[in-house]
């Protein structure tokens, strides 16, 4: 008995040839007769295939009678999944389960209902007795989608009452692989690990008490142990994959395949098959690789040219798989990047536009002239230390009012400079003084992005915040005061 044939043969080669000769479609006739390949046309944009009121997915918006690219929104049985990410976030709890839920029936569950369901999804996190010796850990497979469908396929000879389709037992179905997804995918990954990859393989059973994104970290980490931010965050990355919409390529698999009567099992194998696409979600894949081979490609990655040289042979299909696709970056995710790369500059920008249009009035209506005169007359007899310690705290109101500390400088520092010649102030120290305002009120203030940011990242109220650091602010404010006085007198 000869064995599975796993190689390209001469005569599959001379097959395959022939194939190419005698099965081969023009290309144009697609477009003559408007024929869809997938569900997106020539010029990449959806093709309606169905409708939905599970999810929606926002990606553009009508200008002028055009669509152009927006930033994306989803939603979520009508609910914005910011939204929704938001009150989880608030509340410092899981999400998963109770999204689950929206998404089955459509509506938010009360407390009663959301402790039920989410009983019913941890009593049903177990698999058949041996399934994970006779079907995970038999023959593992180098990709876990493939694990995952073939296990999926065979939770149907385990089902008493695999082929009934009625609402209710495609329910209880559903409800189960929803409650067994985690353990194959984790199990896979381990018989994986260990058969293909030659390390350690840990079995661990799941929790009922513990959400879905804990019983995932606990079954995959040797030592069971997870941080709660881990957790919390691996439930948002859960809620965020949940559902993009009736129209993405698996879900039309599962509309498509389902119509024609098959079991439920078959159905959600084949949308599995389709998920592991790499222009679905099998581009997480893509990306990783496409980057390894980008760092064997690229020796100087500081180097602007080089990087844009392979971009380039990505683009013209001479690089990596040769697909003339750069993975996980479409045209929508470019302009979004720009843009939020930019948005910060934007004001930045405006702000120094408007400061300089003022420098130049003011210097050509002779109001520069003016202000530094009665700024002379203000300060006559004022001492150098006195001066320099009203700039300082002059400025920290203003570093408020003007967050931006290059739009500050070129609004100020034309005038203070001056000024500070007047007062026998090199200046030099008048920019010291605005920088030392500038950089202790950002350690603090409410409208610097990287305070806020960084507040957001570590779940901490900005009140809170302030409470904690407002007696080390209050040190640096004395010890600044010091510093200029002492700088003003040598």
């Amino acid at each position: 008995m000869t064995g599975f044939n796993t190689k390209v043969t001469p005569e599959i080669e001379k097959l395959t040839q022939i194939c190419k000769d005698h099965t081969t479609i023009d290309l144009s006739l697609y477009g003559k007769y408007d024929v869809k390949r997938g569900l997106r046309d020539i010029n990449g944009k959806g093709v309606l295939a169905g409708l939905t009121q599970v999810s929606n997915v926002q990606a553009v918006k009508v200008v002028d009678g055009k669509e152009v690219p927006c930033a994306g929104s989803l939603y979520y049985r009508g609910y914005n999944i910011k939204d929704l990410t938001a009150g989880f976030v608030r509340d410092n709890r899981f999400g998963f389960e109770e999204t689950t839920y929206l998404l089955l029936f459509g509506v938010l569950p009360n407390k009663k209902q959301l402790e039920e369901f989410t009983h019913l999804l941890a009593n049903q996190r177990s698999l058949p007795r041996n399934f994970v010796r006779d079907v995970v850990m038999k023959a593992p497979g180098r990709d876990i989608m493939n694990a995952l469908s073939r296990s999926v396929l065979t939770l149907y000879s385990y089902d008493n009452n695999p082929e009934d389709i009625s609402l209710p037992n495609v329910l209880r179905q559903c409800l189960n692989l929803i409650s067994v997804f985690p353990l194959l995918s984790v199990y896979g990954y381990q018989a994986y690990n260990h058969y293909i990859k030659g390390k350690s393989m840990y079995i661990h059973n799941p929790k009922k008490e513990l959400s879905t994104a804990e019983n995932i970290l606990r079954i995959l980490r040797p030592d069971k142990k997870y941080t709660d931010l881990e957790a919390k965050i691996l439930d948002l990355a859960l809620i965020l994959h949940m559902e993009h919409g009736g129209g993405n390529n698996s879900t039309f698999t599962t509309h498509v395949v389902s119509s024609s009567g098959t079991d439920t099992y078959s159905t959600i194998a084949a949308a599995l098959g389709s998920l592991k696409g790499p222009k679905h979600g099998g581009a997480n894949i893509k990306v990783i690789r496409m980057f390894n081979d980008m760092k064997h490609a690229v020796h100087n990655w500081d180097d602007e040219d080089e990087v844009r040289a392979y971009l380039k042979k990505l683009l013209h299909k001479e690089a990596f798989d040769r697909s003339g696709l750069i993975y996980g970056m479409g045209e929508l995710e470019i302009v979004e990047a720009f843009v939020a790369g930019a948005a910060d500059l934007i004001g930045v920008a405006f702000i120094i536009g408007i400061s300089r249009g003022i420098t130049v009035l003011m210097d050509g209506g002779r109001i520069t002239d003016t202000v530094l005169f009665w700024g002379e007359q203000a300060l006559e007899g004022a001492g150098s230390v006195v001066f320099i310690l009203l700039v300082f705290l002059i400025y920290l109101p203003l570093s408020i009012l003007i967050p931006s500390s290059s739009g500050l400088a070129t609004l100020s520092i034309p005038v203070m400079a001056p000024l500070g010649r007047f007062a026998g102030i090199d200046e030099s120290l008048v920019v010291t003084a605005f920088q030392s305002a500038s950089g202790l009120v950002n350690l603090i203030t409410p409208t610097a992005a990287v305070v806020m940011g960084g507040l957001a990242f570590g779940r901490v109220p900005y009140d809170r915040g302030a409470r904690f650091v407002w007696k080390l602010i209050l040190i640096f404010l004395l010890l600044c005061l010091g510093f200029l006085a002492v700088s003003a007198v040598l």
